[in-house]
């Protein structure tokens, strides 16, 4: 699931929905994926909706500054305090995927763990991330996708109930096809069974990945 990213009005019963059922999503092997998704990275670093900031622990130590967006403030404040516990150059900012207050073509990487599915303005935001990073920089990328014939149609008749309930979240994106479409070069792709807080799931199936800004 990922976090909300329209920035006004908050939505509070859903934020300490996410911060208490969120940890669980670990002790059903999300964890691995999220050392997955993050290894390697170094430099410059912006993770767009990074909720409590439950991935702060896994960055490598070449990171030299991560900004962390969260428009949520009970999520962002959250997110705070696990920025005081990590051993790494946090800025925990109030911001949206949509709208970064961080200059063109600065950033090394951009990471988005399970946040894709909850942007308000897919297109927008995707640009915006190819906005910050520098020519030839990587964006990482964890989601939820749409699943296969039987899956799909499933979430198709089940999503607006779910973003309804699951604050802005859909389950059916596309999101290999909207990043290219952006464009993004993707590089490596990988799907896995689908998780919902530690329970696997026929559907929906996560997608890790990773997608470069085309350039030097």
């Amino acid at each position: 699931m990922g976090t909300p990213s329209s920035p006004r009005p908050g939505r509070p019963i859903f934020a300490h929905l996410y911060s208490a059922l969120a940890p669980l999503s670990d002790l059903g092997g999300v964890s691995e994926l999220r050392r997955e998704l993050l290894s390697g990275l170094s430099g410059r670093v912006v993770e767009v909706g990074c909720g409590t900031g439950v991935n702060f622990r896994h960055y490598p130590r070449a990171v030299t500054t991560l900004v962390a967006v969260e428009p949520e403030p009970a999520l962002r404040r959250a997110a705070a305090r696990a920025a005081r516990r990590v051993d790494l150059k946090v800025e925990v900012v109030d911001a949206t995927a949509e709208t970064l207050p961080i200059d063109d073509r600065s950033q090394d990487a951009v990471v988005a763990s399970l946040v894709l599915c909850s942007v308000s303005e897919p297109a927008t935001a995707l640009a915006e991330l190819l906005r910050v990073l520098r020519p030839g920089g990587e964006l990482r990328f964890l989601k939820h996708v749409r699943g296969g014939r039987i899956g799909g149609a499933i979430q198709d008749l089940l999503d607006p109930a779910w973003a309804l309930l699951a604050g802005g979240c859909h389950l059916n994106r596309p999101t290999a096809e909207n990043l290219a479409e952006a464009g993004f070069a993707l590089t490596a792709v990988r799907r896995v069974p689908g998780r919902t807080f530690g329970v696997r799931t026929p559907a929906p199936a996560v997608l890790i990945g990773r997608a470069l800004r085309p350039g030097a």
